[in-house]
């Protein structure tokens, strides 16, 4: 029998991601609904799907995250899949799980593979055995402080501790000598227990002044995996990324094809379907290292669809709906730059403390090469219960050149009246001449962070010459 497409999808999410689903959803001539929480009754995402239900209050755990009453408002609307976004459920193995066994299909990877992958530890035993190459680190999960110094011991300082359940930068400390590795070991495994429920960390080799690159895998259920090429995320703070771009600077064409091979042989050996990333770092003298696989569509995608012209949500759908993939690795063709900024609703002088409110104005960029990912309109409300992020600027350009120039004006023309953004520091590291030169690192926003927000111009851009 000849796969076909579904008739109806659920989005388990809420905001821009949601928002981005629903509309490949419709041009594909598939029905959506939304589910919301009570203070996102009116949300964009609630308003564009054909349908759209309550499935709790505010509080996340009793609204996104409540398993029973999503499943039950996707098969109560006679839905046949659900997408999970990213964030939220979306590398819960549990959910996609019982997804499946509620009759409905997870427009994801199985939870076995989530599962697998998500452990950190775990993952890197499976690279190991592939012949990826991994951060030096320790066997598996370290349960004592004794155990964890003998390990750093061994690797040599400095060191990574990191939540083997974890992701986003949480559950994560830096230890450069047995001293500091006593005193954070015990916070690490606190804050992992805290944020996943696990408090297992394992220890790895820190390196220092890496960029970070991660490589956009398609798997179907047909035996075809491809990778889309690479993404920069080198610009973070606290681990968290700022600003991503595609392709790498730093890549040459052998390495780059050394890189995608090995990211695909990761999804091959992990039994991967569906959309994912591979995520490696790379030091200074070209070796990298795989650090971690995410089992779902990630924040930087558009990045990665402005270069190469493939709607990566439209592939999700069709690999789960048991089609083959709409390309071939030798018809991927990486065209131009693409550079995505995130903007958050926060005050970057205030250590970045969010800002919620009510969005009294609001102007969007447009022009050739420019995109915008956003849930917001005039008279909307950012809430304080989730993310603080509220939109994604995107631009396209023939060089790297061109697009940095055109971000530089998105961000002059990007205005939102009623909360403060992040807006102004994005704009100044655009200017920054180790970003313009691509001579940056994950350590960028640590080494420049006070200078930039110190700035006598750090103003709105749209004031700046």
């Amino acid at each position: 029998m000849t796969p076909t497409l579904f008739r109806k999808i659920l989005i388990a999410n809420r905001g821009e991601i949601a928002v981005r689903i629903i509309r490949t959803c419709k041009e594909m001539g598939i029905e959506t609904v939304a589910i919301y929480s009570t203070p996102d009754r009116d949300a964009l995402h609630a308003q564009l799907a054909d349908e759209a239900v309550c499935v709790g209050p505010a509080k996340a755990q009793d609204s996104y995250l409540n398993i029973k009453n999503i499943l039950s408002a996707a098969i109560l609307t006679g839905c046949e899949a659900i997408h999970p976004g990213f964030g939220f459920l979306s590398e819960n193995p549990s959910f996609a799980d019982l997804v499946k066994r509620c009759g409905l299909v997870f427009i994801g990877p199985d939870g076995d593979v989530i599962r697998a992958m998500g452990n950190k530890s775990e993952a890197r035993r499976l690279m190991r055995e592939c012949g990826v190459p991994v951060v030096p680190g320790s066997e598996g999960g370290v349960e004592s402080v004794e155990q964890g110094l003998t390990a750093a011991e061994e690797i040599g300082y400095p060191v990574l501790i990191k939540a083997s359940a974890g992701g986003g930068g949480r559950g994560m400390r830096k230890a450069f000598s047995p001293e500091e590795f006593k005193s954070a070991f015990p916070t690490a495994k606190a804050e992992a227990k805290a944020c996943f429920g696990d408090d297992e960390v394992y220890v790895e080799k820190l390196l220092l002044q890496p960029k970070h690159i991660e490589f956009q895998i398609l798997a179907d259920n047909h035996g075809n995996v491809i990778h889309l090429g690479e993404r920069d995320c080198s610009i973070q703070r606290r681990n968290q990324k700022m600003i991503e771009e595609s392709p790498c600077r730093a890549l040459s064409a052998a390495l780059r094809e050394s890189m995608g091979a090995h990211a695909v042989e990761a999804a091959r050996a992990a039994g991967y379907r569906n959309a994912g990333t591979v995520e490696f770092v790379l030091d200074t003298d070209g070796k990298y290292y795989f650090i971690e696989m995410n089992t779902r569509i990630q924040v930087e995608h558009p990045v990665t669809e402005m270069v190469t012209g493939t709607d990566i949500v439209r592939e999700q759908i069709r690999i789960a709906a048991g089609l083959p993939l709409s390309l071939r690795q030798d018809e991927v063709e990486i065209r131009g730059f693409s550079i995505e900024c995130r903007i958050n609703a926060e005050i970057p002088r205030e250590g970045f403390r969010p800002c919620p409110g009510q969005v009294h104005g609001l102007h969007i960029p447009g022009g050739l090469g420019v995109r915008v990912d956003t849930a917001l309109y005039p008279g909307c409300t950012i809430s304080p219960h989730y993310d603080s992020m509220i939109a994604k600027l995107i631009v396209h350009g023939q060089s790297r050149a061109e697009a940095v120039r055109r971000m530089r004006r998105v961000l002059e023309e990007f205005l939102v009246e009623g909360v403060e953004t992040n807006v102004e520091l994005q704009y100044l590291v655009l200017h920054h001449e180790d970003f313009i030169k691509g001579r940056f690192d994950t350590s960028f926003m640590e080494k420049n962070l006070d200078r930039l927000i110190a700035e006598p111009d750090f103003r709105r851009p749209d004031n700046q010459k």
